[in-house]
């Protein structure tokens, strides 16, 4: 089947190249184009398109606004692509809360010679959105506030024995991941993720689920040591393994070839958790694209672990836990709302 493209972008030479661009793939259609989100609002109402490729800037409307907007009154898969978004801006983050399901960086400068280097990732994108299913979102004040302590302890249970929790996610997971952690108390077990993103974004995404967390989140350095109320996420394009020595968990932050293409790999940090930790580790496996992490759970399962996947109702792509589920590796298929509790449930195993 083929999928419909609606593109929103203020810049005639950016909507001219996409015509080219996408015109090249037979299953994908560019149903239409608008430069502005007050031009395209009627216009994909009328057409109905399955995927949305929305630029930030433009007149009238600003893309955010727009997106969220979308995702109150008819949710649909949403591509960022625009400047804005460079060097791990802050907006890219904003853009994937507010419910888009991938973020694509364009220079100011060298448009055309992007979009031809670009093709296959931005394709790539818009194929993954179009499988994916965006959660309706409630209007702004309507939303159940998160809270979080002012203060949070420092080195709680810095000794204690922790059994590590490790999570792996891609398409949908930075909204699955803060989903989670928001639930969890000051003192659940430390908690290592792989979050697929690139380099420059993981630090800043951290630095926001810890504004909203009553654990302690922050981009993991290699040496550091598995607390509880403490979670690390792995650097953009970095590997991030657990080692045990002393009793203790500790980060291994390296360099390293990709592994199913991603770099971190899910697939890397359960292999490694499978090899130190055994049956006193707890595998969570969320929404996301392609087959990362299924071996690695695999590994985890055979070795004792528990292992989780979220059901494919509250996933936003059900690619990587339906990829370990058909691998044989998971012990229980759940909602998101039901992890973190499984988390706390599984901590309580002492």
């Amino acid at each position: 089947m083929t999928i419909k493209v609606f593109a929103v972008d203020d810049s005639a030479v950016m909507r001219q190249a996409l015509h080219h661009l996408l015109g090249s793939d037979p299953e994908i259609e560019l149903a239409g184009t608008a430069p502005n989100p007050l031009i395209a609002a009627p216009m994909i109402r009328k057409c109905r398109p399955d995927v949305l490729l929305l630029d930030i800037e433009m007149p009238g409307m600003d893309g955010l606004s727009f997106l969220r907007q979308q995702m109150v009154e008819r949710p649909i898969p949403t591509v960022i692509c625009s400047t804005l978004t460079e060097a791990g801006s802050h907006i890219a983050l904003d853009a994937l809360a507010a419910g888009a399901v991938a973020v694509v960086a364009k220079p100011r400068l060298g448009l055309k010679q992007f979009l031809e280097d670009s093709r296959l990732d931005i394709i790539q994108n818009l194929k993954a959105a179009a499988r994916s299913r965006p959660q309706q979102r409630a209007a702004a004040g309507t939303a159940r506030p998160t809270a979080a302590p002012a203060v949070k302890p420092a080195g709680l249970h810095a000794l204690a024995m922790n059994k590590p929790v490790a999570i792996g996610s891609s398409t949908g997971g930075t909204l699955a991941i803060e989903s989670v952690l928001t639930e969890l108390p000051a003192d659940a077990p430390g908690i290592a993720i792989v979050q697929h993103m690139p380099p420059n974004f993981t630090a800043m995404y951290a630095t926001r689920l810890d504004g909203v967390c009553a654990m302690h989140v922050r981009e993991a350095r290699d040496g550091d040591r598995m607390e509880r109320g403490l979670a690390l996420i792995a650097p953009g394009g970095s590997h991030l393994q657990l080692r045990k020595s002393g009793g203790q968990y500790y980060a291994v932050v390296a360099d390293g070839p990709p592994v199913n293409r991603f770099k971190p790999s899910v697939d890397v940090l359960f292999n490694s958790v499978a090899d130190c930790a055994g049956r006193d580790a707890l595998g969570i496996i969320l929404t996301g694209m392609g087959n990362d992490g299924a071996r690695g759970m695999k590994h985890m399962h055979e070795r004792g672990a528990r292992t989780v996947a979220q059901d494919e109702a509250s996933c936003v792509v059900f690619g990587m836990p339906m990829e370990a589920i058909k691998a044989g590796a998971v012990d229980d298929v759940m909602p998101l709302s039901r992890v973190a509790r499984c988390i706390l449930k599984f901590d309580e195993r002492g």
